[in-house]
């Protein structure tokens, strides 16, 4: 993969969107979204699907343009206060196999002028599933210390999402890890510069996050019944 994707040109696609996000300007320059957006990211889901799977063969990273791994750019308004028609990023996850069965963590990969990101977890779970996060981490907490406590993980990662201001309902406030137990999504990430998303050191970086991330997203799918 010693090659570039992405270039200034989806970037400057991104910051026009963002000031004309309506359909007819879309509808004008959609060549421009394939050209310098979607097929670069396509492209580059594809590059990773080898090396992911030596991460875990329960991962996918799937280049379908419709139901892979690339985010649609429209965006959901039916029940959104903002009713902007697209996305004004890009973002990719990479998911568990049986992500259709069960609420599963996944590899991600956000793309945003001034806001690159890559990234794992689970983002916003459901009760059931956070309640199930919550109490395994409290009934493994030293499995969880390794993953996520480490110098390694810590000077890499911070943790995204809200928490609750108390502690929640049957746990002690005392509690070791009452921090990671008050959070309500389980997902960590790492910030880079437009400049490295033009480069041809955006896969093996990404990679190599993915790598680092694989401890917290192996705990996650243990404590959610999944294979990793």
């Amino acid at each position: 993969m010693p090659h570039a994707y992405f270039s200034p040109a989806t970037f400057r696609f991104l910051r026009a969107l963002a000031r004309n996000n309506h359909r007819a300007w879309f509808k004008a320059h959609q060549d421009d979204y394939e050209t310098h957006v979607r097929g670069p990211y396509l492209q580059l889901i594809a590059d990773l699907q080898a090396p992911l799977a030596k991460i875990s063969a329960h991962f996918r990273a799937d280049p379908r343009k419709v139901g892979g791994s690339l985010f649609r750019i429209q965006r959901d308004v039916r029940f959104a206060g903002d009713k902007q028609p697209y996305k004004t990023w890009a973002g990719a996850r990479f998911f568990h196999e049986r992500r259709r069965e069960v609420a599963a963590p996944s590899f991600y990969l956000h793309v945003a002028p001034g806001d690159c990101f890559v990234g794992g977890g689970i983002w916003h779970p459901e009760s059931p599933t956070l309640k199930k996060l919550r109490e395994f981490i409290a009934d493994n907490p030293a499995a969880w210390k390794r993953a996520v406590h480490g110098r390694a993980f810590r000077e890499h990662y911070e943790f995204r999402g809200d928490s609750l201001a108390r502690a929640p309902q049957g746990y002690d406030p005392a509690h070791e890890l009452i921090e990671d137990l008050k959070r309500k999504s389980y997902a960590a990430g790492a910030g880079f510069d437009d400049k490295l998303a033009c480069s041809s050191g955006l896969a093996p970086f990404v990679i190599e996050n993915f790598k680092r991330l694989a401890p917290l997203i192996d705990y996650l799918c243990a404590a959610l019944d999944l294979e990793f």
